[in-house]
């Protein structure tokens, strides 16, 4: 048979019970708009009940306030890092993306490539009107000039921007490493009191915030379970510790973070180009247990994702193909087996650079082209002859329109349009004799030399004098005809007298003409048409994507919300409903006590 106290031990658990709730109640309110917080309510079940020997048996024995726990849902959780990854993806990308069209969209305020490309024309048809004037010939090449200077400054313009994002890629490493730190940090300070059988609610709250700042950076995947006091867990005899090993993963499963100890991430300029118009010193990225991070790896996602494919994305038009054989030790051939590589003109090879066979890298210092036997010769910094039939490639297949996709547009166009100029002003003569030079050619950085493509321009090479040297960036009139204008020659036959001009009808045919020149399909004059589309659709889709991923990512949140969100309302139900537990089980010790009164004082028990 129960004490006769024991219905006052039932009101007193019923008391601490209500007061739990209460105090939690409060803390939820306090919380409503710390960001992070996960709703927390009380965990309680029926006390044991006890035997009584009596007919009824058995007596409940009031409740117990087991433990104060989070509500939330970790599928919304993964939800939410998965969609807020691709969010930071393509948000990123509408910020470059806009530069870029921003560069290239022609206003009334800046004279674009249509104003620069008409006006050169109708310098030449001036030159026309005017036979042998050498004033209209220096207008002509001075507006010439500034069709390379567009280009220039094009150019110079996509290799700054490409800086920005490289550079923002280094400062989301460092966020990175911030990130793991205070996680591991954070995973200590939550075992250590949830060893001693408590839970860690406002820490693991301040850990799920940490997680949700590194899902937008990169894709996230979490492991979380239990330590066992044995190691060989349960199986081996051991019991759960109260303690839990927190793994991160990244990058599409390499990890981050293993409880306590973390890894960290290090850009490392490289000292070689990967594409021909590349900015210098472009990172990157290693972790600092040595192992490669995967940059451009299908499972990469988030903002990091986002940077890589703007600073690298090349459209997958990238050197790759199968080592045929080796020559001289040294030297690896490899297959051109795509048109864009038996092209010089779309030629990107730098100069010098890494080239990755079997998995392996390989240094390499020059390299030509055969024609023939459509194939590469790299010249390597050891024996080759080992990899006779292994894949190798230079750079990396990045399925994105960035930067180097349109320096190389901007290239190809240069050299195309360039070398069918250059074609017919080499066929003019001078009274003696003579051919014209080039009209178009590449300014060299060591000197105040130019490159005047009198290489072999089908089997060519990175060291020869050939297009390949030819891009946006260096792009000029030829420096001997700005000086001496009469260099500029107009016809074939100068003996049939300066009216004929026959190489000036040639030339202005240039413009529209696709049979002189094509470039994707279209004339010369519809270059900026052909770029535009391309940076129109990609910003179209940057925007679109961003705002469908963003109106997914407020709805996951709204989700979120509903199970981990304080609600006001909801909140003051609770407080009504918990004062008014509180205040019965009050009653009830009051209550008890008159008993107790009475039984003792009137009755002497």
């Amino acid at each position: 048979m129960p004490s006769h106290f024991f219905g006052l031990n039932i009101a007193y658990t019923g008391l601490q019970a209500s007061n739990a709730w209460l105090t939690t109640t409060a803390n939820n309110i306090a919380n409503v708009e710390t960001e992070g917080y996960a709703r927390q309510q009380v965990v309680q079940e029926a006390g044991q009940a006890l035997r009584t020997y009596t007919t009824y048996g058995m007596a409940g024995s009031g409740v117990d306030a087991k433990a104060i726990e989070q509500i939330r849902n970790e599928f919304y959780d993964l939800k939410y890092w998965n969609s807020n990854a691709t969010l930071g993806s393509y948000e990123i990308k509408e910020d470059y993306v806009k530069q870029i069209e921003d560069y290239f969209t022609e206003t009334d305020m800046v004279a674009g490539f249509g104003t620069i490309y008409s006006d050169m024309f109708s310098g030449l048809e001036e030159v026309y009107k005017s036979a042998g004037s050498a004033s209209t010939k220096t207008q002509f090449l001075y507006l010439a000039g500034n069709l390379g200077e567009y280009f220039s400054a094009m150019s110079n313009n996509l290799k700054k921007l490409q800086e920005d994002a490289n550079l923002e890629i280094k400062n989301q490493v460092d966020t990175i490493n911030t990130l793991a730190s205070e996680i591991a940090s954070m995973n200590k300070q939550i075992n250590g009191i949830e060893i001693n059988g408590i839970t860690a609610n406002e820490l693991r709250d301040k850990r799920a915030v940490l997680i949700d700042k590194l899902s937008k950076i990169v894709d996230v995947k979490i492991e979380e379970y239990p330590i066992y006091t044995e190691e060989g867990g349960k199986e081996a005899g051991g019991v759960e510790s109260g303690a839990n090993r927190f793994i991160v993963r990244i990058a599409g499963g390499q990890e981050l973070v293993n409880c306590y100890e973390y890894n960290t991430l290090a850009c490392v300029a490289r000292d070689y180009k990967v594409n021909q118009s590349d900015a210098e010193g472009l990172y990157d990225i290693v972790w600092s247990n040595g192992l490669e991070f995967n940059l451009y790896g299908r499972n990469l996602n988030g903002v990091l994702k986002g940077l890589v494919e703007v600073r690298d994305g090349n459209n997958e038009e990238y050197f790759h193909g199968k080592v045929q054989g080796s020559t001289g030790g040294d030297k690896l051939v490899i297959s051109a087996d795509y048109d864009y590589m038996q092209d010089i003109t779309k030629c990107t090879l730098s100069e010098e650079g890494v080239i990755t066979v079997a998995n392996k890298n390989f240094y390499y210092t020059d390299w030509k082209y055969d024609a023939a036997n459509k194939e590469y010769t790299f010249t390597i910094d050891e024996d080759a002859s080992t990899y006779i039939g292994s894949g190798a490639h230079v750079g990396n297949s990045v399925q994105y329109q960035g930067i180097p996709y349109y320096q190389e547009q901007m290239n190809e166009w240069v050299r195309q349009f360039a070398k069918t100029m250059n074609d017919i002003e080499t066929t003019a003569m001078d009274e003696f004799g003579n051919h014209a030079e080039v009209l178009f050619a590449g300014k060299k950085i060591a000197d105040d030399d130019m490159w005047q493509f009198k290489g072999d321009n089908t089997n060519f090479s990175a060291l020869g004098d050939t297009y390949y040297n030819l891009t946006a960036a260096n792009m000029i009139v030829n420096k001997n005809m700005v000086r001496d204008v009469s260099k500029f020659l107009t016809n074939r036959n100068p003996d049939e007298g300066q009216d004929q001009q026959d190489i000036l009808n040639e030339l202005m045919d240039v413009q529209t003409n696709k049979d002189k020149m094509s470039f994707r399909g279209c004339s010369s004059k519809e270059f900026l048409e052909c770029i535009l589309s391309d940076v129109a659709l990609n910003t179209s889709n940057a925007i679109t994507f961003s705002k469908n991923y963003q109106n997914i990512t407020d709805s996951i949140i709204n989700q979120r919300l509903s199970v981990m969100g304080v609600d006001n309302d909801e909140e003051a139900l609770n407080l009504v409903k918990f004062q008014e537990a509180y205040n019965l089980s009050a009653k009830m010790i009051q209550v008890f006590t008159e008993i107790y009164d009475r039984l003792i004082l009137n009755t002497g028990v």
